[in-house]
């Protein structure tokens, strides 16, 4: 299990750098689209990243549980990561629009909108997760968890660099490396989880006699 947790770690935070360079440049070279165009594209982009995030993850899951679907995992994290990035974005999009609501209703739709972006992934996922792992709904809790660490690293690291009066390229290179520390956050906590759950799993198979020792004890009890 350690080496499916650094397989899991590697590959979980190079899907996610790479997928999160196609959102992060499409913020910073479309900034002058119209609000309701720019939502679209970053919608767009996210179904990207969530596309490249689900393919990593999926070829590391599959080798610990081979019946795993991996079209479904890609296809459930990609439209999870949409609905995310759609959340995400909203709020900014639509500034003009809410910003003279009651305080009491904007932080309630930012809870919900908060909530939504933080489980939708994790959610999408236990969709699939639930058919081959045991306790599998612990994962949309684990995810949330490590989405929303990760998006603090990516706070911690990229708020304190992002300047007025930067390049365009500046720009892009600090939200990425903003984006490898959510990255590896998120792989770690997401992995430490994963292995967790899949031990029960490991364990029953070490228990299963072998098929020849299965064969004859069937065939003795015939």
């Amino acid at each position: 299990m350690a080496a499916l947790l650094r397989r899991w770690i590697c590959w979980v935070s190079v899907g996610e750098l790479a997928g999160f360079c196609v959102p992060t440049a499409a913020a910073s070279l479309l900034t002058d689209l119209p609000p309701v165009a720019l939502l679209g594209v970053m919608v767009v982009a996210g179904a990207v990243e969530g596309t490249v995030l689900g393919w990593t993850q999926a070829r590391v899951l599959r080798e610990a549980v081979p019946a795993a679907s991996g079209h479904r995992w890609v296809t459930l994290t990609a439209a999870a990561a949409a609905l995310a990035w759609f959340c995400g974005m909203l709020a900014p999009t639509t500034f003009e629009t809410w910003r003279h609501w009651p305080v009491p209703v904007q932080i309630a739709l930012g809870l919900v909108l908060g909530g939504v972006l933080l489980t939708s992934i994790g959610t999408a996922q236990w969709l699939e997760l639930r058919r081959h792992v045991q306790h599998a709904g612990r994962w949309v809790g684990a995810s949330a968890l490590a989405w929303a660490l990760g998006l603090g690293a990516f706070s911690a690291v990229s708020t304190p660099l992002w300047q007025p009066g930067q390049s365009t390229a500046l720009i892009i290179v600090i939200g990425l490396l903003g984006g490898a520390a959510m990255a590896v956050t998120m792989a770690v906590t997401t992995g430490l989880v994963l292995r967790r759950l899949l031990v029960p799993r490991a364990a029953s198979r070490s228990r299963r006699p072998p098929a020849a020792t299965r064969s004859v004890a069937t065939g003795t009890i015939r």
